[in-house]
């Protein structure tokens, strides 16, 4: 199945924002774009405003309109009209519902007043002062909408680590949605194809957060056939995990278990490469790619149908090259 991505329209070069201009994102248009689909939005045009357009920002109001039915205080405005369109975002988000529910992931564009994922600027309009502290309209119902969706900005694709944790994420939640796809009234995720999903996650888990690891392990334990609350809470849980970077003290802990499978294969210079190239990559001399390469050749030599099954070893396409900066 085609893994479909949601994108910022002017993150794909798209001329939609407010000065005519667009914010191409080479990483989305000239890799990415290879091994997803992307679907493009943009709210400030999906409500109706034009290009260019008058400027909106994020203003900070103790007490709400009395007509809004949320009453939130971080309002979206207008400031040369003073027109208030935190509303009519809001809403946008929840006509484009038909198109969000089929995506595994949302790249947003950083510091907007509708897509910025954090620190956009918000304002107070009695004092003129602003911080850096919001996020967008249209993101902030996205996450009440879809809790567990990968989100990122254009921005934060340019450092190595969070690009690999937002693909990989992505990944992730589309093999998720592919077994939802197999959901009846009654059951959202049999107990078979859980075990198996969890399996498949166990080394991932507990490179990324090895608390959550054990916990997710025990409550996969205890379920049985999952309702569509369980197996919400499920994978909300799992992108919370895998949301935490890999830190280089636990891949080296997933390193050397996957090294103990193949201890009775491998002789002793064999072992000694294996645990240097390891060490090696603990201490920073060696990507992470290096250990990696040297344990999936063994697995080609001594095939583990555990192993084989692990995303860990095999996340997203290799030819996206993540993980060689890692």
């Amino acid at each position: 199945m085609t893994i479909k991505v949601g994108i910022s329209a002017c993150l794909l070069g798209d001329q939609v924002r407010y000065d005519g201009g667009h914010k191409r994102s080479s990483f989305c248009a000239d890799e990415l774009i290879r091994h997803v689909e992307f679907v493009k939005l943009c709210p400030e045009v999906g409500i109706g405003m034009p290009v260019p357009r008058p400027t909106i920002r994020l203003e900070w109001h103790e007490q709400a309109p009395a007509d809004s039915e949320h009453a939130p205080s971080v309002r979206a405005v207008v400031p040369k009209t003073g027109e208030d369109v935190t509303a009519r975002l809001t809403e946008f988000a929840d006509r484009a519902q038909p198109h969000l529910r089929q995506l595994s992931g949302y790249v947003l564009c950083a510091k907007s007043p509708s897509c910025g994922m954090e620190r956009v600027k918000l304002y107070d309009p009695v004092t003129g002062y602003s911080k850096k502290a919001a996020e967008g309209i249209f993101v902030q119902r996205l996450r009440q909408l879809h809790p567990a969706l990968p989100l990122e900005e254009d921005g934060r694709l340019n450092d190595a680590p969070l690009r690999e944790n937002f693909i990989m994420r992505v990944y992730v939640y589309h093999a998720w949605q592919q077994l939802l796809g197999k959901a009846t009234p009654a059951v959202a995720v049999k107990k078979a194809d859980l075990l198996a999903f969890h399996t498949s996650l166990k080394l991932l888990l507990m490179a990324h957060n090895q608390q959550q690891y054990r916990e997710l392990g025990r409550w996969v334990a205890a379920q049985q056939d999952l309702t569509s609350a369980d197996a919400q809470e499920y994978i909300e849980q799992v992108m919370q995990a895998l949301g935490k970077p890999a830190t280089r003290a636990n891949h080296t802990n997933v390193l050397q278990h996957l090294q103990g499978y193949f201890g009775r294969h491998l002789n002793a210079e064999q072992k000694q490469e294996l645990s240097q190239l390891i060490l090696d990559y603990h201490d920073g001399i060696q990507p992470l790619l290096a250990p990696l390469t040297l344990l999936r050749h063994y697995l080609r030599e001594y095939p583990d149908s555990y192993l084989a099954g692990q995303r860990y070893l095999n996340p997203y396409p290799a030819d996206l090259k993540l993980r060689y900066a890692l």
